[in-house]
Order: C-alpha cells, then structure tokens, then sequence
C-alpha cells in the first residue's frame, strides 16, 4: 500500500480532542516540511464537494484569535508496536526466555527483543531475518552473527537465550510438535562489554526513542534471569483493561510500556478452544501481538492551541494552516456553549464511522481518480501513496490480519474537506466526513440552525446530550456505535424525540472503547457480516472493554430497533430512485409528499452515485425491531446487478433469515411513524440519499420531502 517515493505531504496535523465548547482548548499538531512557519485561519464548513457540477466548496471565515504566524517543525509518525522497560543490570550477563510466534518473513531484521541501554545507543538484539535469527549489536558498530537457527512462520517455538562471558547461546524448542530442541553456541567475546551498559528491555522492536526494526507476531511469557537461573524480571502478557503498561512480576515498581497499542486479548499457544473468553479464561490469552504498522498516538507537540471564543456557534469547522509550499485543512467541532441557546436540531456527527476508515488504502487511486483530483482541485494526498500514518480498520497489518484499532491522534487524509473515495462517473464519488456536508449545507440553504455533537461526545454523556432537542439528525453513515451511544438513540426517541437517520448502513457494528483512551476505537469482526477480514476463532472479545464485538444484529440491537431499517443489501458506488408504496398515499401522509407529484419517481439523480437510492441500502423488517408505529412510504428500484443481500440476511443461498417483508428484494426503505407519546422517525435507508439534496438549486423531491418531514417534526417541540 505504502509507496516509500511518494513524498508526504508539505504540511498536515490533526487535533486534539475533536470536539470543544466555548472555554476549552483545541491543540493543533502540525508537521511542516522544512521547518517553515505557518499562517493559520479558521472556516466554518458547509459544503466540502469539489465537483463543479454541484454547489461547490463552501466555507466562511470566522474569527478565533488566531496569531499571524506559528513556529512549526515537521514531525514525523513512528509505526510499530513494542513493550520497553527497566530490567535489573547484570554485567556478567542474562538469559531472556520467551514464546514466540512469527507471522512474517521479511529480509529487513525484526527484533524479537533488544537489550539495551535507554536510547537504543548500546546493546545486543535478537532479530529474524527471513527465518533465521540473528544477534545483532546495536550502535554506534553495528555487527552481526546468524545464530543458525529458524523459526517457521505461524509456530509457537519456546525460545531460551543466554549471553555470557562465553558469547551466546539459544535453544529453541517447538512448542507444540514433538520435534527436539536445538541449541547453537556463538562464540562473542564483547557480548559483556555491551552489557555494562544493558539496563533496559524491550519486546518488538528496538527502541531508539520510538520503535525501529519492529516484529509482525506473537510473544508469550517472557523472563529475565541471571546466570545462575534466578528470575530478575517476569511479565504476564494476559489482558488488562485499562493498561498500557504491564507490571514485573518480581519488582512491581517496574512495569513495560505498551507503545502504539498492541493487539492484546489474544490466542497464546496454550489455547485449545474450549475457551473463547479472553475474561474467563485469560491463561489461554496470555499473548500479545505486535504489528510493524500499529499507531495509537503520533504523539506530535502542539503547534497551536486555541480556545474556543465565547458565543461561538456550534457547527463543523476547519483549521486552515498555510506554510508556502502546501495547505490543509484539519476539522474540528464546536459544541454548543451553555451560555448559548439550544437550537432545535442536533446533527450527530459520526465520527466513530470516521475513525473505522481513517486513512483507508482502497487500492483505487489510480489514473481516473488522480485525474479528477487535480481537475477539480480537491484534496490531493490518498493512502494508496501514503501510508506513514497508519491504516483504517478496513486494511491488514503485513502479517494479513484485519487491523482491529483505530486512533483520531494521527492525520487522517479521509477526514478532509473535498476527499474524493471513489471515481464516480454519474457524482462526485464522497464518502463519510464529505458527504455529510451534502446534509449540513442543505440545512444552511434552507435556514435550519443546528448545533452538532459527535459519536464521542453521545458515548461520554449518553442521553443527556440529546436532552431538549427537538430533532436529531444522522449522517449519511453512521455505521459503527457503542451501546452507550446506540441506548442513548433509542432512549431519545422512545422519550418523545424525533430521530431521522439519514444514510444507510447505520448502527452496524459494534466498537469497543475505554475511557482512559478516548482516542481509539477497535472492532473485531465477529460471525456474520460484509467483512473485509474476519477475526480469528476465539479472538471476538474486544482488549478494549471485554466485550463481545461484531454485528449489532447479533449483540441484540439490530439496527431496525434504533432507526427502523438496517442493512439489506449492497452494490457498486451507484444510485437510484424510490417510488411511493400504497401507504404513502394515506390521508395523515399527505404532507410528506406535499409539492410532489404522485407519479414522480423520488430521487434519480444526486452527486453521490447519480441517485438517492444506492450503494449500501436498508430495509424495515418487524421481525428486527422495526417499531409497530412506522410505515414504508417509498422503496426503491432498479439497482444493478451488482446489488447482492448482505451474509447476515441470509440462512442460506436465496434462503432469507426471517419473515416476509412487503418491500423486500433488492430495495430500500423509506419509513415514517410518529408514536403515541409524540416520539418520530424518519429513515431514508440509504447511503446515497443526502448526495441528490442540492439538485437543481435545493429545488427537488428529496429536497422537498425532508424539508417536509422536518417542518412536521419541528412543529411540536419534544
């Protein structure tokens, strides 16, 4: 994926945290190419769609009392994992014990550990390359012995590693086949030289004041002793919520540093399968895997803080950051301040979903998609020629496992203002933080004031944030949730809110999160589901909360309990329209429809596939959840034939899970219902939809019909 001649881009941050209110700091991290300073502005943003044919980009500059310039220096991200701590020093040398399991065979060394001093400047490292391990010294004369031994890939191995005045000596030994042990003896007459110095170790990689040379695979149950076999220092590699750290089992005044967040909660080669639960049995997860492209936090330094001015109104912004050889543009939220008057609609903004596919590699950004970029002068850089901060939950690590874990401390190239996903012939081909601002400029246009919360913020303060307004709005995707966020939904709407899902795909996936590191998301892609990657037999409980992951569907919230519909079906970057159904011509219906003649099909055409009705489509199905009080006013038809049902509706091949719905197939729902107690609910079912908003001047049928639903709903307040 990574292209190593593609050059990064001249200046690029991110920020921290996403979101803020009045009186609050947002910090700006910020690499600038050659150290140049940089000017810097903030925008409102309204529209990010660069295609010409639309209402184009639209911004407007706001004041946040920002400098004329800021020092910057360009800052760089450090991928891979490993685990760096103290260990007693021992001059007359050490034997390191430790499973391993390689996942990679690669010509570059990686280090399955490092003795060291605290900089990397001194020590000895054991490395594979290829298959075979090698003792490497490290700086300042870097030397090294093959240690004519091999480790085969995807094999636990016990490995046993003494270095004293004799030089060194390794024994392996299979764990699990009755093959022998080997044992080689290198005769190295400075390996105590080097050891004067040894009072660090770290597992992975070795650390030079960030990981280098990192590891692709498992390691279990490492042990330090001197050379008289008395243990020095121990680690228990089991899972611990919370931690980032993990404590020596001898001294716990010291403890290994977790960096770039591992995968933890893990099969370690004691597990036989009896055991699925990391929690209940977590001897049978007593491994942690390393990956040489993990990133949970670039750590960059702040290059501009900024507090968010007093009656600042809540909205989607953007840092516009300059350095007079290249721009971005880093969004951020503001939050409603309490001073300020609550507005009538909330936009969740979802950024969970954003995080999933931050920084994506979809392998497509080739001459058709390049060529619109530079034509429509929208956001040049693309994960397919940049892989230097990390990849999405959508990519594999090098050892092809499905990357589980996400951060927002990094920049994410896919939460950009006029980021091109797809070359769309018939749109603009948008996707996620984008497309969304099909949504929010429409509500621009047509004078609906609005504040925005993000998924993190409903997860932190729950049904409270959606406390006294009289609408919430989705976004075209908001795919990935927590219970916290997904009860929250429910409890708005079942307490007299109105909810109107305007995407499709939504409320899919389940994600795991820890309050004490509020930046990351993981998913572990359980049974069932539109999967890119599964995740192994025994590895579905989330490291981050212990929780079981995948399908929402299968954790008992299927998204038709949320918003009425949930995901049917799913096809190329491509839209159609609806038509109305039978129920939508009943009398207390008549206003949705107002301004729209009967016969009209609804929505065949938009800036997102070429119509309202496409490429990832839901349905309403009783037997999921849909409430008793909703009805399809219209479903669509005359998807291609790249259209298929999704895995989890399906029993077998053409043999459906559940009953019969009377808008089934190939089609998506439009729903409406208003309960008994004033609660509402609008879904669209559609990923598309908000993509045909700005038709003909704002002046169209899908216009008109959400314009009519939201003028109902706001007609009584919750």
């Amino acid at each position: 994926m990574l292209n190593p001649q593609h050059p990064l881009p001249a200046v690029i941050g991110y920020v921290a945290p996403l979101s803020a209110k009045a009186g609050e700091v947002l910090e700006f991290k910020i690499s600038s190419a050659g150290n140049r300073d940089v000017s810097a502005s903030a925008v409102r943003l309204d529209c990010c769609d660069p295609n010409p044919t639309g209402p184009g980009p639209k911004s407007e500059r706001v004041e946040f009392g920002l400098e004329r310039r800021y020092r910057a220096v360009e800052q760089r991200a450090h991928l891979g994992s490993c685990a760096i701590g103290p260990i007693p020093k021992r001059p007359e040398g050490l034997v390191v014990s430790l499973i391993v399991q390689p996942r990679v065979s690669s010509a570059s060394g990686q280090t399955i550990f490092s003795l060291q001093n605290s900089d990397g400047s001194n020590g000895l490292a054991l490395i594979l390359v290829d298959k075979t391990l090698v003792l490497k010294t490290l700086r300042p004369s870097l030397t090294a012995v093959e240690l004519k031994l091999d480790l085969r890939l995807n094999e636990w191995t016990k490995l046993d590693v003494n270095f004293d005045e004799k030089g060194v000596s390794a024994r392996k030994s299979p764990v699990h086949s009755r093959g022998g042990a080997e044992v080689v003896a290198v005769a190295a007459n400075d390996v105590l030289n080097v050891f004067r110095d040894v009072d660090h170790i770290c597992f992975a990689a070795t650390w030079v004041g960030h990981p280098q040379d990192c590891f692709n695979g498992s390691i279990e149950a490492p042990v330090v002793s001197d050379t008289s076999g008395n243990i020095l220092a121990s680690w228990t590699f089991e899972n611990t919520i919370g931690r980032e750290w993990i404590e020596d089992n001898v001294d716990r005044s010291r403890c290994l540093e977790l960096i770039n967040m591992p995968m933890r909660a893990v099969r370690s080669s004691g597990w036989t399968g009896r055991n699925v639960d990391w929690r209940v049995a977590p001897q049978d997860y007593a491994a942690i895997t390393f990956h040489s492209d993990d990133l949970s936090d670039c750590k960059w330094e702040t290059t501009i803080a900024i507090e968010v001015p007093a009656g600042m109104p809540s909205g989607v912004y953007g840092l516009s950051v300059d350095n007079g050889i290249g721009t971005d543009i880093i969004p951020f939220y503001v939050l409603r301040s309490p001073q300020l008057p609550r507005q009538r609609i909330l936009f969740v903004a979802p950024t969970f979903t954003y995080m999933a596919y931050a920084n994506h590699a979809r392998g497509n950004f080739s001459r058709p998609l390049q060529a619109r970029v530079r034509e429509w002068n929208a956001y040049p850089h693309n994960p397919d020629n940049i892989g230097a901060y990390g990849y999405s939950t959508y990519n594999r690590h090098p050892d092809g496992s499905g990357i589980t874990l996400s951060s927002r401390l990094r920049p994410i190239m896919t939460m950009r203002p006029q980021y091109l996903t797809y070359f769309d012939a018939n749109g603009s081909g948008m996707r996620h933080f984008s497309a969304d601002s099909h949504l929010t400029d429409w509500l621009t246009v047509k004078g609906f004031e609005f504040d925005v919360l993000t998924d993190e913020d409903l997860d932190r303060d729950g049904a409270d944030a959606l406390s006294g307004y009289d609408v919430v709005l989705t976004g075209t995707h908001p795919e990935y949730h927590t219970r916290r966020t997904l009860e929250a939904l429910i409890s708005y709407r079942e307490g007299g809110g109105k909810l109107m899902y305007l995407g499709g795909n939504g409320f899919y996936w389940k994600i795991g999160r820890n309050p004490d590191e509020p930046h990351m998301i993981e998913i572990r892609r359980a049974e069932g589901g539109m999967r890119v990657w599964a995740s192994q037999p025994g590895e579905y409980y989330n490291q981050l909360d212990g929780e079981y992951g995948g399908l929402w569907r299968r954790n008992g919230i299927a998204p038709q309990k949320v918003a009425g519909v949930g995901f049917t079906a799913e096809g190329a970057f491509e839209g159609t329209y609806y038509v109305r159904t039978k129920e939508s011509f009943e009398a207390d219906l008549a206003f949705l429809f107002d301004g729209i003649p009967s016969d009209q099909r609804i929505g065949d055409f938009g800036l997102s596939g070429g119509g309202a009705a496409g490429f990832e489509i839901d349905q309403a199905a009783a037997d999921l959840g849909t409430p008793h009080f909703v009805r399809v006013v219209a479903a669509s038809e005359g998807h291609g034939p790249t259209f298929e049902t999704t895995f989890e509706e399906l029993l077998l091949p053409g043999v459906f899970d559940g009953g019969p719905r009377p808008y089934g197939g190939i089609r998506s729902n439009i729903v409406y219902g208003m309960a008994d107690n004033g609660g509402g609910l609008f879904s669209v079912g559609s990923i598309t939809f908000c993509g045909s908003l700005s038709h003909n001047g704002y002046d169209n049928n899908v216009s008109r019909l959400l314009e009519n639903c939201l003028r109902k709903f706001l007609e009584v307040p919750q």
